[in-house]
């Protein structure tokens, strides 16, 4: 089973796959995608771990994303994978030097993900319910994050949208 959880900013949306890793009762890989480039970043960081159990197998994968899941899906099949955040995963590729490293690590991504054994949780941030971002940068974050989320729901058997903490389901059951 697949989950794909979206929200806001400080919607929940951690929290709550975080309870889902645990309510399966299975091993638990958290993928972390962010980058500790500054110091309110690294609280972010440091506030995500603190409350994770610390049992769990921490993967970094900041770019490679699609590698780091097919090693912790083939490593045990019997284990959940938590992924957090695509959106963070998708703004370190839009900053990379390399400006074709974004299609391939995309493709890479949406490849892996229908052969992963297990079950699967992506956290990602809905970028869709604001206003138009004036810069280009930013218009071309939202538009990604917007095709990525649409080719992930499609192929989830569960998507949610939290907002204030509560889930509302939008695809699949509860």
């Amino acid at each position: 089973m697949q989950t794909l959880i979206l929200g806001g900013v400080r919607s929940g949306k951690s929290r709550l796959a975080e309870r889902l890793a645990v309510d399966s009762g299975l091993p638990v890989s958290y993928i972390a995608t962010a980058r500790a480039d500054d110091a309110e970043m690294q609280a972010r960081i440091q506030h995500h771990q603190a409350n994770r159990p610390s049992h769990w197998r921490t993967v970094e994968a900041p770019l490679a994303l699609a590698d780091a899941l097919q090693r912790e899906g083939s490593a045990e099949p019997r284990r959940l994978i938590l992924v957090d955040c695509l959106t963070l995963w998708l703004t370190n590729l839009l900053l990379d030097p390399d400006p074709a490293r974004l299609a391939r690590e995309r493709a890479a991504l949406l490849t892996t993900l229908p052969q992963l054994p297990g079950e699967l949780i992506m956290v990602s941030n809905e970028t869709g319910l604001g206003i138009v971002p004036l810069g280009e940068l930013t218009r071309r974050y939202c538009d990604e994050a917007g095709r990525l989320h649409q080719d992930i729901a499609a192929s989830s058997g569960r998507v949610i949208l939290t907002i204030a903490g509560l889930p509302h389901y939008l695809k699949g059951k509860p």
